[in-house]
């Protein structure tokens, strides 16, 4: 297992790479750059051309893509163009943010979706599956915003009985007042991750339910119970557990649209600000590791794949 998991690291490498190369080029090719966000019309020339030199704009592209990834690579992300803030400090005020918003609601909803799940795929086509996964079809439907925007209107405005903005209310920051803040915008998101992963979880179980051995089970004179949490169980729950890698970069940039209606401040409105104000440093950053994420956590669910089925350690 250890030389399949060294083979997977090595092929993620140039992966990313290949993914700085992309996201620096389609920056690069973008019909306004980073200068036109710095500089005037009224700004003469040479003006605009010293502030090229001074940020090494009028080097070959290639020598600013060595230079950009050689900061990256020691951690210095450069600064906004818009506010002229270091760029890593703030990443590391706001994922914190993100992550105390995503994590508890991503696991929440994960927990809720392998009940429902089991449920719905042990059911099939009777009416607890048709509930759940009309439930489910109608919530992919609305779109998120529109949600977070009825909470603040029912729960925020008309009840006034929650926060509607912010992770603390200005000049006081206790743990009772975080709650308030993290109650809405917690809620709306758990319920965005449910309806995807029931689905999963159901075609999962519908899947196991097919095979000979729960039949061979059934001759045998099994229960439903039985045959539910000693057999199917375990077989739906490793592909369930697999899928925790790639919930990865959700930890990040899971919450974006949520975030930015509440204004949470985590990178949400951060990258939203960033592409309105064509801050390209900020949105390379972002999208650079949101990219490298998506990759780990591929790796990530190969090793757990590995770790929880012992067939596939032997296969390796």
């Amino acid at each position: 297992m250890a030389k399949y998991i060294v083979k997977r690291i090595l092929t993620a490498i140039p992966l990313i790479i290949v993914i700085t190369i992309l996201c620096f080029s389609l920056m690069h090719l973008a019909p306004y750059d980073a200068i036109d966000a710095m500089t005037t019309p009224k700004m003469s020339p040479e003006m605009v051309q010293m502030i090229r030199e001074k940020y090494g704009y009028d080097q070959p592209v290639y020598v600013q893509y060595i230079r950009w990834l050689e900061g990256i690579l020691n951690g210095n992300f450069g600064y906004s163009i818009v506010t002229k803030t270091n760029i890593f400090d703030e990443l590391a005020i706001r994922i914190p943010n993100t992550i105390k918003l995503v994590l508890p609601s991503y696991l929440t909803a994960y927990v809720i979706a392998i009940v429902l799940g089991l449920l719905a795929g042990s059911h099939k086509n009777k009416w607890q599956d048709k509930l759940i996964d009309g439930i489910c079809s109608l919530w992919i439907a609305m779109p998120t915003f529109w949600v977070a925007m009825l909470f603040i209107y029912l729960f925020g405005y008309r009840l006034r009985i929650l926060p509607i903005l912010g992770m603390h209310t200005v000049g006081v920051k206790t743990l009772g007042d975080f709650f308030l803040h993290f109650i809405m915008p917690y809620v709306v998101l758990t319920l965005a991750f449910i309806p995807d992963n029931v689905r999963y979880v159901r075609s999962s179980t519908i899947t196991q339910y097919s095979e000979d051995y729960v039949m061979v089970q059934k001759a045998f004179g099994a229960s439903r119970t039985e045959i539910m949490f000693k057999h199917v169980c375990k077989n739906v729950l490793l592909p369930v557990i697999t899928k925790l890698g790639m919930a990865l970069p959700t930890l990040v940039t899971g919450a974006v649209i949520t975030e930015t209606v509440f204004s949470w401040p985590g990178i949400g409105p951060y990258f939203i600000k960033a592409v309105q104000g064509m801050d390209y440093p900020i949105v390379m950053i972002i999208l650079i590791l949101s990219s490298t994420l998506v990759v780990l956590g591929n790796l990530l669910s190969d090793i757990l794949y590995c770790v929880t089925d012992p067939r596939i350690r032997k296969m390796r």
